[in-house]
Order: C-alpha cells, then sequence, then structure tokens
C-alpha cells in the first residue's frame, strides 16, 4: 500500500512538467521540409509551433509521440517552406490613398508574404504607424520594415522626403529617421547632389543603418559601394557597374558635357562581361546586396505588347491607386516605333545581368516595387512574378526561392531567426502543394500560411482577398457619378 501511494505521488508530481512539455498551439503533421539553404528536402516531417515561434522540428512519428496541440494540418505530399519576404514595397499616392494602400496589407498575406520592406513613398508617417500597429497585432497585416521618409535633394521629383542640401540638413534628416526609428536608410538622385549622397550613405552607416538607394549618374556605382551602401535597388545601377568606362561617363555627365540621354546610350553599349564580374565580385566581398526588381520594369517596358486593362487582379487595387498608373503609362505610349524597340533590347540587355551577380556570389533579394505609380505592378502576386522572372533569366529554382526567403533576413542580420524551418525560428511558414526547388511556379500553390504562430488555411485566405475586393468594389461604386 505504502508503495503504491509514493508511486502514486510521484507520478502525479511529474504530470502536470509533461504535461506542460508537451502541449503546443500548433503541429503540421507529415510535411515535407524545404531546406531552402542546402536546397534539399526531408520528407514525412512534423513542424511543433508554440507561440510565434517553432519549437520542434522531426521525423512526424516521434513528434507525434512526444506533443499535442490544438490544431492539426495535414502536411501530406505538401512542401513547407519560410514565409516569403518582399524587400522592395511602397506605398502612397498622398493623405486621400491612404485607407487604399492600407487595404493591400492583407493581399501580402494571402500570397505568403509575411515580412515586407517599405523603400519609402509619400506617406511615411502612416507606414511608421502601420508598423508599430502591426508589430503589437492591431492591424493585420506582414511584418513591415520601412525606411520612413527618403533622403532628396531640394524640391524633388518624388513627394514625402526629407530635402537636403547641405550638409546640416543632411544631419537634421537623420535626427529625424533616429527619432522615427526607421529600420534602415533609403536615398534617392531625383536632385540630391553626388557629394551629398555620397555623405549621406556613409552617415547613414554612422548612424547604425543601412543605406539603401539609387546612386547619381555624377557618380560611379563603386563610389557608393565605397562609402557603404548595404543594397543596390533595380538592376539597372548594377548593369551600369559593368560598363567599362563607367567612371568617364559619370565624369563627362557630372561636367555637364553630356546628358542624361547621351550618358544613357553610352552605358547601353559599353557593358563588358569580365568587368562586370570583377565589380560584381567586390559588391559580395563587401556584403553588398541587389534588389533587381526585375517585373516592374519588364512591364512598362512591354507595355505595347500588353497593357493589363483586363487583369484580374485589379479587383484588388483601388481606383484611386489605379490612377496613380496613369504617369507611367501616358509616358510610354508617347513613344515611337524605335524607341519601343529599344525598350525591349535594354530590359533583356540588363535582365541578362542577374546570373552574373549569382555566379560572383552577390546575395540577390527579391522585392517587387509593387505599389502606387508602378503601373500593374501588384502587391502579392508581383513577388511570385517576380521570382518566375529569376528563373526565366538564368537563376535555379533554388536560387530564387533563396532570394525569397532568406536574402531579407541576412540584409537585416535576422538568419538566426528566419528564412528556416527549424526549432527556435519564428513562425513564419507557406505550406505548397507542389516542391519549388522543381518548379518555381509552385510558390503560387499555397495551401496554408502560418504568420508569427496564426494559421490562414486555403479559406482564410480566399477571405482575404475576398474582403479587398469588396473594398475596392465599395470604393469604386461610390467614385461613380
Amino acid at each position: 500500500m505504502k508503495r503504491s501511494v509514493v508511486l502514486l505521488s510521484l507520478l502525479l508530481a511529474m504530470s502536470p512538467a509533461v504535461s506542460a512539455a508537451e502541449r503546443a498551439d500548433l503541429i503540421i503533421r507529415h510535411a515535407t521540409v524545404v531546406d531552402v539553404e542546402q536546397a534539399t528536402t526531408q520528407a514525412d516531417q512534423a513542424v511543433v509551433v508554440r507561440g510565434d515561434a517553432i519549437v520542434a522540428v522531426g521525423d512526424d512519428a516521434a513528434i507525434a509521440k512526444a506533443w499535442s496541440a490544438k490544431r492539426r494540418i495535414d502536411g501530406s505530399g505538401r512542401y513547407l517552406i519560410p514565409g516569403l519576404w518582399d524587400m522592395h514595397v511602397h506605398f502612397g499616392g498622398g493623405p486621400e490613398l491612404v485607407e487604399e494602400n492600407k487595404a493591400l496589407l492583407p493581399l501580402y498575406i494571402a500570397y505568403g508574404i509575411t515580412t515586407i520592406r517599405d523603400c519609402s513613398g509619400d506617406l511615411p508617417g502612416q507606414v511608421l504607424q502601420w508598423r508599430d500597429e502591426i508589430a503589437q497585432g492591431t492591424l493585420e497585416g506582414p511584418r513591415l520594415f520601412t525606411s520612413g521618409a527618403k533622403i532628396e535633394g531640394i524640391k524633388p521629383v518624388w513627394k514625402g522626403t526629407i530635402e537636403v542640401g547641405s550638409r546640416d540638413d543632411l544631419d537634421a534628416a537623420f535626427k529625424r529617421l533616429r527619432d522615427d526609428r526607421v529600420d534602415f536608410v533609403k536615398i534617392t538622385d531625383s536632385t540630391l547632389t553626388p557629394d551629398l549622397f555620397l555623405q549621406a550613405v556613409s552617415g547613414a552607416r554612422a548612424n547604425g543603418l543601412r543605406a539603401s538607394g539609387h546612386i547619381p549618374m555624377a557618380l560611379t556605382v563603386q563610389q557608393a559601394v565605397d562609402a557603404g551602401i548595404s543594397s543596390i535597388e533595380h538592376l539597372d545601377y548594377a548593369y551600369k557597374a559593368g560598363v567599362k568606362d563607367e567612371a568617364a561617363i559619370a565624369a563627362d555627365f557630372a561636367a555637364g558635357r553630356i546628358n542624361r540621354a547621351e550618358a544613357n546610350q553610352r552605358l547601353d553599349a559599353g557593358f563588358d562581361g569580365d568587368t562586370a564580374l570583377t565589380a560584381y565580385r567586390g559588391f559580395a566581398a563587401k556584403g553588398v546586396y541587389v534588389t533587381p526588381t526585375l517585373n516592374g520594369g519588364r512591364i512598362l517596358d512591354f507595355l505595347d505588347q500588353d497593357d493589363h486593362a483586363n487583369d484580374p487582379y485589379l479587383q484588388y487595387i483601388g481606383p484611386k491607386l489605379q490612377g496613380t498608373y496613369a504617369w507611367r503609362v501616358e509616358r510610354a505610349a508617347k513613344a515611337t516605333p524605335a524607341q519601343i524597340e529599344a525598350r525591349h533590347q535594354q530590359y533583356h540587355q540588363v535582365a541578362a545581368v542577374l546570373p552574373l551577380l549569382q555566379q560572383a556570389g552577390v546575395t540577390i533579394m527579391a522585392g517587387t516595387d509593387a505599389g502606387f505609380l508602378n503601373s500593374f505592378n501588384y502587391p502579392g502576386i508581383g513577388l511570385h512574378d517576380e521570382l518566375s522572372l529569376f528563373v526565366k533569366e538564368g537563376l535555379t529554382p533554388a536560387q530564387a526561392l533563396s532570394a525569397a526567403t532568406r536574402a531579407g533576413p541576412a540584409w537585416f542580420g535576422q538568419l538566426d531567426r528566419y528564412g528556416s524551418v527549424r526549432q527556435g525560428h519564428a513562425a513564419d511558414l507557406v505550406l505548397l502543394d507542389a516542391n519549388p526547388l522543381q518548379d518555381i511556379q509552385a510558390t503560387r500553390r499555397i495551401n496554408t500560411v502560418v504568420m508569427r504562430g496564426q494559421v490562414y488555411d486555403r479559406q482564410a485566405l480566399d477571405a482575404l482577398l475576398e474582403r479587398t475586393r469588396a473594398q475596392v468594389a465599395a470604393w469604386r461604386t461610390a467614385a461613380t457619378p
């Protein structure tokens, strides 16, 4: 009797601890886990989620014995990848477009994108607020990094900028950005002088921030790299670094001996593969990433072949946001047949740089440039279009997938938490119906998204899309006289 009481006491003492250790919020069973870093798969795995973190990954049978959960997802025949990152998006169009921009946030979730990097528009204060609300759980949307207001020159083309015309202005700009707790710095070249551009790049690093941006025609790409730029946005700047006489072209432009059109003609004609590889190896050595944003350029360069008037995705884009597309569409429509042909040729010429960057060891980040102004470049689906172009232009599906899952976390120094399906990492996951290592189109075949531990099954994802579609339809009706 005494022995039985002792055993019972031991069991009662042990059972709460055992039970607590086994409880979880979610188990994904029988999934094939994709190791993006190694470009391999591991079949019949179970992934255990508690809160916003993965707490166990392993053989399904063993995990099933050790863990119980409130919810189980059958991953049989499906492939589990880390959440997707779009590393170049925009919000803007003025205060009257705030709600239409806000309605874009669920579209990212619906397409498996759990993190986005806002590269500045003309609503910086609003986007900073959204970032904090998403982090606090009071606004539904992907995790949001933002540059806040971009640094620019005096009276620039772009609105919503911090205008800098002196060193004092630049110091004030960094004070504002620090006060705004921005995640990185965006610098553009509409009217910013070359010397202040370089000071802004080096100043960002001095303030503990990564600098991203466009590079003035009057500078070489190498000068921006030497100043400490962390990411080059848009592939045409990387192309410029492969032009043999880039320094001479930059000097002539700076001195006013040639205009922008003449400079571009010389750049188009002067690309050299060996020069490019040397420059790109330098990028890799200094940890400079490149965000190609191929899809945005492709859309504009081939508007003569597809005017996108019947795109089904327009049902998710508010009428005022669609109105911002007109500027670029009208410019493209004014092109002569010769200019259209040159546009096509330039797209292919620049896109051919992509595999050279990969060959040189440069980290390529997937980003869409989606948002206001950038015609028919859609938030959500645009990232999948970008990945398809990566493969079409010479990357493997594994390399393209890495650009959308691991490059972003690497740039922000967060690979210890994101970019892998492993214990201790964030529970940002996408369950696919096909293997993306075999066919990059598989990233579009989304069964379930897990974001910060919250589960969106196919029905919930479709509900996000329907909610946005209904809101856009209501805006259209209200705008009709």
